[in-house]
C-alpha cells in the first residue's frame, strides 16, 4: 500500500485541487478539462484500490479489515460522486466541489496506508 502509486495519487490530487480551487476563486465553472482531469484521478485511485484489494488476499492483512474495506469503498466512490455533483452544479461551486474532493482523497489514501501498515501476524 505504501509506494510510488500512493505518492503519485496524493501529488496528482493536491495539484489538481490547487488548480480547481483557483478556478473556483476566479468564478469559473467546471470545464470539460476539469471533469476529465478529475476522472483521470479517479482512474488512478481505482488502480490504487485494486492493488489494495489484491493485497488483502496476501499474507499481510490489516488488523481491522472492515474499516479498511469501508475506506476502500469511500475512496473509490469519492471522485465519481464529485464529478456527478459538479455536473449538476455548472457554476463556480462545481469547481469547489471538485477541489474539495481532491483535497479529501489524499487524506483517504493516507488513512488507507495507516490501516494497512497495522497488520495481523
Amino acid at each position: 500500500m505504501n509506494g510510488p502509486l500512493s505518492v503519485a495519487t496524493i501529488v496528482v490530487a493536491l495539484v489538481l485541487a490547487a488548480w480547481l480551487l483557483l478556478r473556483a476563486a476566479l468564478n469559473r465553472a467546471p470545464s470539460r478539462f476539469d471533469l476529465l482531469a478529475t476522472a483521470v484521478l479517479g482512474a488512478l485511485v481505482a488502480v490504487l484500490v485494486l492493488v489494495a484489494v489484491v493485497g488483502l488476499f496476501g499474507d499481510h492483512r490489516p488488523s481491522d479489515t472492515a474499516t479498511f474495506g469501508g475506506y476502500l469503498i469511500t475512496t473509490i466512490a469519492f471522485a465519481p460522486v464529485a464529478i456527478y455533483l459538479a455536473r449538476m452544479e455548472p457554476t463556480r461551486w462545481g469547481n469547489l466541489i471538485l477541489g474539495v474532493a481532491c483535497l479529501v482523497l489524499p487524506v483517504l489514501v493516507l488513512r488507507l496506508q495507516q490501516i494497512a501498515s497495522v497488520t495481523v501476524a
